[in-house]
């Protein structure tokens, strides 16, 4: 007979069976859980990486840019002091492993550190080879690190290009920081939802439906929508909603610190993109701002015929502040003159008007006209001419008084060009013209601005090679003793003739030779043919020993590191005894640099060469030089000399110059003697020597020598 199930067994039999399916099904849905939790912290992980790495190329590549921007003047200029600068403010910003600025051939020109320990160096890492040749911006990495490379322009002209490495360490930390964070909440989830099983398994069937339901809105939908949200951020779209929750539980630390790192990322971004398109000096908008307003006013303006003036400004003798007072003066000139030109313009400038800060000393203003008949230059005239006479007015710096001044070139859109790059172009070619003119005024953009601008170019590139050509040559002025009539010496003076223009003004080339750089390559070979020439007149001509021979060196001449170098090694190379050379600079190129010029001017005079200021008295400081700078003697300008005999100011002036170099022991030249009663004066007043047409005109080196037979 069988044995009877009885209702217990059959409780107990439907328990086990009901406790063995739930079982089975907590065991399955742990299984899936756990599947889940590993595949939401891989996605997590992998979002955070993807937007980690999507943030820093983005970030990096603007930054890099934007450095790029600013470097131009400063390599066009190679002005290694700004380059440094620039490169330092660089390598201050986070996970910046290095910044590397270099030319054409791939030589480091900066890297940031204070003695350029790598400069004229090949680069020759792994990144190297790629970056040399490339027209925009470039990314290589590697597992530590993410190389950004972009070239440096002016116009078509590749100057050259900067590198900047960003780490990957921090990333990587924070990325691993996270990942353990979101394992570990992961976990203590997971326990949590083991014990909460539990507790819903002694509950039987009954509850089992309940732990769904729960298990379902208290873990699965809020790690959906943060899944949601993260694949949101990572396709950039940071206002993504991240869902809010009051729980007080790991999911809702969870869902909180998701919040927060949401938030975090858009003030990052919020920042990023402040610095990315604010002047951080002045709080104006910079280039890569300015560049987007202007393509959008331009685009707009096709479509509307409404006009633009572009005013390019820029802030003359700039320099000078930086050289004489430092550059925390120069920066808080910069703040003040921006302060001033936005006071102007919210005057004069009217609706829309823009202003930014393109770096250095250089500010651009945009103005659009209101309606099409709005007479845009008439306005645009109007602002320039009120910045003109606010900003020549005296700023006070560190408790002195600076005068500056501004020159501002003003195109127009659609007259003067049809698209950005022009009009910017157009415009910064009339700030130039405002610059020789003469500073502080205003000139509009015209067409045969584009030709000066091409003469200057093509005298540069003919300029070039000019003197292995044999166009260029020296002419020899005399210079005569006053107290006996007898000849002293003779300046050497450049002169080039060129084949198709004929005689080219010296006040012409010579500044182009200065702008361009070209007068370290033809200084050095003016000194040794004069020093040459000079060895031969003492060689041939008995009467010719003594006489010295005085060669003009220019303020970036005296700026090189290797000046007295040369001069030693010219000297040894021809010959000529030290004390027959004279060396002249103006009394400008002293200025901003005294303690380093007067170190190099000491050695000069140690080894027997003597130093002349030429042109004094037109300078700014007088007087004051001649107690701080070595030097033998003084050469009166010109302009003093020309009205010494009907100006009494300009005689009592000669006169107490005269006076003041002699109680200080040094001799005294004067220029542009060109009548017999100016020689008489300068000698009656103790003037030691002179120079002039009345005494002689320059001429070739052969007809020099005829004057020492």
């Amino acid at each position: 007979m069988r044995p009877r199930l009885g209702l217990r067994g059959r409780f107990a039999l439907l328990a086990a069976v009901v406790l063995l399916a739930v079982l089975a099904m907590v065991a399955l849905v742990w299984h899936r859980q756990d599947a889940m939790h590993r595949d939401t912290q891989q996605l997590g992980l992998q979002s955070i990486q993807d937007f980690s790495s999507r943030r820093l190329l983005s970030h990096g590549r603007a930054a890099t840019l934007q450095l790029a921007d600013a470097l131009v003047n400063p390599l066009y200029y190679f002005d290694l002091d700004a380059i440094g600068a620039a490169a330092r403010g660089m390598l201050r910003q986070p996970d910046v492993s290095y910044v590397i600025v270099y030319d054409n051939e791939g030589q480091v020109i900066h890297d940031g550190s204070p003695d350029i320990s790598t400069y004229g160096q090949a680069m020759s890492d792994p990144f190297a080879y790629e970056v040399l040749a490339l027209d925009g911006a470039h990314v290589q990495s590697s597992d530590t690190l993410v190389d950004i490379a972009a070239p440096i322009r002016i116009g078509d002209q590749r100057l050259g290009g900067v590198r900047v490495g960003y780490s990957l360490a921090a990333t990587r930390a924070d990325e691993r920081q996270v990942g353990g964070i979101m394992a570990g909440r992961l976990a203590e989830i997971g326990r949590s939802q083991l014990l909460w099983l539990g507790l819903l398994l002694a509950g039987m069937v009954a509850l089992l439906a309940a732990i769904v339901v729960v298990l379902q809105r208290a873990l699965v939908s809020p790690v959906r929508q943060l899944a949601d949200a993260a694949r949101a951020i990572e396709a950039g779209r940071l206002d993504a909603e991240v869902p809010a929750s009051r729980r007080d539980d790991e999911v809702g630390d969870l869902m909180r610190a998701f919040a927060h790192m949401r938030d975090s990322l858009v003030r990052h971004d919020r920042d990023i993109r402040r610095m990315a398109y604010t002047d951080a000096l002045t709080g104006l908008s910079n280039r890569l701002a300015f560049r987007e307003l202007l393509d959008q006013r331009v685009a707009q303006g096709h479509g509307s015929a409404r006009q633009l003036a572009l005013l390019f400004a820029d802030i003359d003798d700039f320099k000078r502040v930086n050289d004489t007072i430092g550059h925390d003066a120069g920066d808080e000139v910069l703040m003040q003159f921006s302060g001033r030109i936005r006071d102007v313009i919210d005057q004069v400038g009217g609706p829309g008007a823009e202003l930014a800060r393109f770096g250095g000393d250089e500010f651009v203003i945009l103005l659009q006209g209101a309606v099409v008949e709005d007479d845009i230059r008439a306005r645009a005239e109007r602002l320039a001419e009120a910045l003109v006479r606010e900003l020549g007015r005296p700023i006070t710096v560190h408790g002195r008084q600076v005068f500056l001044g501004i020159s501002i070139g003003i195109a127009l859109f659609p007259d003067d060009a049809g698209d950005v790059s022009a009009l910017m172009k157009n415009g910064d070619i009339a700030m130039y013209q405002a610059k020789v003119a003469g500073k502080n005024c205003h000139r509009f953009y015209s067409r045969v601005m584009d030709q000066a601008v091409e003469r200057r170019v093509r005298m540069e590139q003919d300029l070039r090679g000019a003197w292995e050509r044999g166009e260029l040559s020296l002419a020899y002025q005399p210079v005569y003793r006053l107290e006996d009539g007898r000849l002293a010496g003779a300046e050497a003076l450049l002169r080039w003739r060129h084949p198709e223009h004929g005689p080219v003004s010296p006040s012409l080339f010579i500044d182009v030779a200065e702008q361009s750089g070209l007068i370290e390559v033809i200084g050095p070979q003016v000194l040794r043919a004069a020093c040459m020439d000079a060895r031969g007149w003492q060689r041939d001509f008995p009467a010719a020993r003594g006489l010295f021979v005085s060669v003009n060196v220019s303020a970036r001449q005296l700026r090189a590191s290797d000046l007295a170098n040369q001069v030693e090694a010219v000297l040894r190379e021809t010959g000529l005894a030290p004390q027959q050379l004279h060396i002249e600079l103006t009394e400008t190129a002293v200025i901003g640099d005294e303690a380093r010029v007067s170190s190099l001017l000491a050695r000069l005079r140690s080894a027997g060469v003597k130093v002349w200021l030429d042109d004094f008295g037109t300078g700014f400081s007088g007087l004051s030089h001649l107690r701080r700078v070595p030097v033998d003697g003084v050469k009166i300008d010109r302009s003093f000399i020309a009205d010494v005999l009907r100006d009494p100011d300009d005689l009592a002036l000669t006169t107490a110059i005269i006076a003041m170099a002699h109680s200080l022991g040094i001799h005294v030249v004067a220029e542009g003697v060109e009548k017999e009663g100016q020689y008489a004066i300068l000698r009656e007043r103790g003037c030691d020597m002179a120079q002039g047409f009345w005494l002689g005109h320059p001429v070739s080196n052969q007809e020099f020598t005829r004057l020492l037979v």
